[in-house]
């Protein structure tokens, strides 16, 4: 699969090593723009490119990963991503992000906010509950299901969030459906029972239930 990833840091460098990883291309893309990213392209091999956004956007057939920080998302240009399955990794953060009364209330969520910007993309909230080591060091794709590290599927369209699934299961996690942008993205915020706590598929369905 060829997947666009817009952000390098410590989210979207440690996908783009899984992926490539896994025989994915990806094109990687910051603000900071191609030249910044040389040393990464040049560690990760011929499976990855450096772009632009809109070329890592373009570059996505179907799915780009948005792992830029959350308040930076009205940055993300609508137009070029509609149509495409966007993998919503962000997480608010007041500190960083500023405060947005809307999530400070709990009457939306952050990805509700995403796609709401997006009306032309598929938006899946996934990848956002562990920390990139975490990511990194768990990933286990010949493990079985019961042995391998959780990750949590929300989205309001079925096909993206199988797409989602699939690969998340080929990267080697036991990903877990979770519903919609609003219900399954609200439980994976910060702050939950599942937040940032490396659980197997057992207790990470033990933990959503509860």
């Amino acid at each position: 699969m060829r997947i666009g990833i817009l952000g390098s840091g410590e989210i979207g460098s440690t996908l783009a090593r899984l992926l490539t990883v896994a025989g994915h291309e990806v094109a990687v893309a910051n603000r900071r723009g191609p030249g910044s990213l040389a040393g990464l392209v040049a560690e990760l091999g011929g499976r990855a490119r450096a772009a632009t956004v809109e070329g890592a956007i373009a570059f996505g057939d179907p799915l780009v990963v948005v792992a830029i920080p959350f308040g930076a998302y009205e940055s993300l240009p609508a137009d070029a991503l509609a149509g495409k399955v966007v993998v919503d990794t962000t997480n608010y953060t007041p500190g960083r992000d500023g405060t947005f009364p809307d999530l400070e209330s709990d009457r939306i969520t952050s990805s509700e906010l995403i796609a709401a910007h997006l009306p032309g993309a598929r938006v899946v909230k996934a990848v956002n509950t562990l920390n990139y080591k975490y990511l990194l060091d768990l990933a286990g794709p010949g493990a079985p299901r019961e042995q391998r590290t959780a990750l949590f599927v929300a989205g309001d369209a079925p096909e993206a969030n199988r797409l989602v699934t699939e690969l998340l299961d080929e990267l080697g996690f036991a990903p877990l459906p979770t519903g919609s942008l609003a219900g399954g993205g609200r439980r994976q915020q910060p702050g939950t029972p599942v937040f940032n706590r490396p659980l197997d598929s057992r207790l990470a369905q033990e933990r959503w239930s509860t």
